[in-house]
């Protein structure tokens, strides 16, 4: 079987881009997943060396999607993605205009097939102290860790109802969009970690807010939950970026579950690769950006 890419967190990046798509050309994967955070910086776009702005889903990603598809005729993989928190959900129409070529699928809140597999995606993250807050949510109950700001607060580029911002939890979304599926051949493609892995420890250690220490795991309990309850074959991550260098580990394992991470704090593209027939063999590596 052909293998899969999984990135995350590119954060805009073009030289990752760059190197993503170079990999997909000399790989040719079945498959490629990308895990959120795709964009440059929150209602931004980077600026040409001529002045002009870049419509960075259309000139980067789209268009580099579209050269792809070319030189791979029918070797182009599906490729799945999802936004994350940085993520602006203003841009979600023209990600879905452009899945209407069929470069990409958007996986948010969908349930896709993939060969035999089925693929989920989902963007939320529990409530974090940044205040763009279109992919945030309340976990398992409406509680806001210390120096956290709650879904309530902060700033939307996409209005919603005053009953989604207050009520809406992780929990619960995730419990409608699996239904009574059987998950034994799912992949799960989450922006966020779940709570207490090898993917979600941030490098908050010392730091107190009126002297109560930060809990420097800060993936998602509703997340782990689900995981636990449901036992996919497979979940993919992003988010924490300092996690693998804190933990030691890009992966982890909750019952027959596996989990990989793919989000990185430093300037190279991270990947991971891996053949859904053999996942315990998965790698990852860091590839360098010009």
């Amino acid at each position: 079987m052909r293998p899969c890419l999984f990135a995350s967190d590119l954060h805009g990046s073009i030289g990752r881009y760059s190197r993503l798509f170079e990999a997909i050309e000399s790989e040719r994967p079945i498959a490629v997943f990308l895990g959120g955070d795709l964009l440059p910086g929150p209602l931004e776009e980077p600026v040409q060396p001529s002045g002009g702005r870049v419509d960075f889903i259309q000139d980067v990603m789209a268009d580099g999607f579209r050269r792809l598809r070319l030189r791979l005729a029918s070797d182009y993989p599906r490729v799945f993605l999802i936004f994350g928190n940085d993520d602006c959900r203003f841009y979600e129409p023209s990600v879905l205009s452009v899945a209407t070529e069929g470069l990409w699928d958007y996986a948010h809140d969908r349930r896709l097939a993939l060969d035999s597999y089925t693929v989920y995606g989902y963007s939320y993250v529990p409530p974090t102290p940044f205040l763009l807050k279109d992919w945030e949510r309340y976990d398992v109950s409406r509680y806001v860790d210390p120096g956290c700001v709650s879904p309530e607060e902060g700033r939307r580029s996409v209005p919603v109802t005053e009953h989604e911002a207050k009520y809406g939890t992780i929990l619960e979304d995730l419990e409608r969009l699996a239904g009574n599926d059987d998950l034994k051949r799912a992949i799960f493609l989450f922006h966020t970690p779940p709570y207490q892995t090898n993917l979600d420890r941030a490098g908050l250690d010392g730091h107190k807010i009126e002297h109560v220490p930060l809990d420097v795991n800060v993936g998602s309990v509703a997340v782990r939950r689900f995981l636990e309850a449901r036992q996919p074959l497979l979940s993919l991550h992003g988010h924490v970026h300092e996690s693998a260098r804190l933990t030691g580990s890009w992966q982890d394992r909750l019952g027959r579950t596996l989990l990989f991470g793919a989000a990185h704090d430093g300037p190279e593209l991270a990947l991971v690769r891996f053949q859904l027939d053999k996942l315990e063999c998965a790698s990852r590596s860091l590839q360098a950006i010009g």
